[in-house]
């Protein structure tokens, strides 16, 4: 059975941090680097092609937050593995993109897999507890299983941060002590790589790291990407609000019914009558996976943790479904629902289960709030 993500704790300095993270994930961080190093050998990226490439997106991240390539330069000591890994693990989706482009590639986008993502997010008014639920599967990589890890952040700078991420990275999804959460969905239009922007997982890192949900607001809708994204933020007093990002606008969509569901396509009427969704050609489940999510929970009133894990669990379509079992990509590689994550910020719980459609044993991680 697929082994529980394990939790690493760390502490200190940005860089201390780092050195924490990358001994307790030592393993897992070279797993990561190996799977992302042989995509840029696939391509035929050499080793100078590939050192002048990260070196623009450190720039761009040091441009953004120097402590985060603090940070990133003690996951390399502590994990004995290059800086310059570190970088791709947190910028993977951007330097594979321009990888493409250099490659001449017909399209920049990755087309073996995509990362998929149902999300959804429950309101204290459909709560039985009162207390916004908030959660998401992520679609990705079959073997990031092995690789992903759940972190612990104790900040003197700031609230604290208990995040779910690939090993190596400094955030994915996940909630801090102030009671802000996000998870991330892929978009994907015609102004996708057009610009250079902040890699989208040290966006979400920086919304985390908010102290207030107006600024972990600002964090997502206004720094500049490379890349379409859905984000959806969450507060623990009952707020949630949904972005979807295009490279250099954001378009908000509200809860209804006290309700908020996502996955991979367009749905708010000024996105799409301003940009070209690209996406439903290679994530055509994305058209019934929000509806079903959705209807699923509207068969209650009053929902609870378990009545949201129901929802995404939801085998419809298989293996095209909201809980996707392990299936090949459109190349060689595994596709499937690699975490379903489920949170409830008041109570700084996060629940989180490793390739739910093969596995329904959750791991329950707390981060102590004020």
């Amino acid at each position: 059975m697929t082994q529980p993500f394990p939790l690493i704790e760390i502490s200190g300095s940005p860089f201390e941090r780092g050195c924490q993270y990358g001994e307790q994930a030592k393993d897992r961080i070279h797993a990561s680097v190996a799977i992302y190093g042989d995509q840029l050998e696939t391509l035929g990226v050499s080793g100078d092609q590939r050192h002048q490439l990260i070196e623009v997106f450190r720039q761009a991240i040091a441009q953004f937050d120097p402590a985060y390539v603090e940070e990133m330069r003690g996951i390399a000591e502590g994990a004995g593995v290059s800086f310059e890994s570190i970088v791709m693990i947190n910028a993977r989706t951007e330097v594979i993109a321009q990888a493409r482009r250099q490659k001449e590639q017909d399209d920049v986008h990755d087309e073996s897999i995509k990362d998929g993502c149902t999300g959804a997010l429950i309101l204290p008014q459909r709560s039985e507890s009162g207390k916004l639920i908030h959660g998401q599967n992520w679609d990705w990589r079959a073997e990031c299983a092995e690789t992903s890890v759940v972190v612990k952040i104790a900040r003197d700078d700031g609230p604290d941060i208990l995040t779910f991420v690939e090993a190596g990275g400094l955030a994915r999804s996940g909630m801090n002590s102030a009671g802000i959460a996000i998870t991330a969905n892929y978009l994907r239009c015609e102004r996708d790589y057009r610009q250079r922007g902040v890699p989208l997982s040290l966006i979400r890192r920086k919304a985390l790291e908010q102290q207030h949900f107006a600024l972990a607001l600002r964090a997502v809708a206004s720094t500049p990407k490379s890349c379409s994204n859905n984000m959806m933020l969450s507060h623990k007093e009952g707020v949630a609000i949904n972005f979807e990002c295009a490279p250099d606008e954001s378009f908000t969509l509200y809860p209804e019914n006290g309700l908020l569901v996502h996955a991979n396509n367009w749905v708010t009427a000024a996105a799409l009558a301003k940009i070209r969704e690209e996406g439903i050609s290679t994530s055509p489940d994305t058209l019934y996976r929000r509806w079903r999510v959705t209807e699923l929970l509207n068969q209650k009133d009053k929902l609870n943790q378990q009545d949201l894990k129901n929802a995404f669990f939801d085998d419809f379509g298989t293996p095209y479904s909201v809980c996707r079992p392990p299936r090949p990509g459109f190349n060689s590689d595994l596709s499937a629902t690699v975490a379903m994550i489920v949170m409830t910020p008041a109570d700084g719980v996060m629940d989180a289960v490793p390739l739910p459609a093969l596995n329904k044993v959750f791991t329950r991680y707390t981060l102590n709030c004020d």
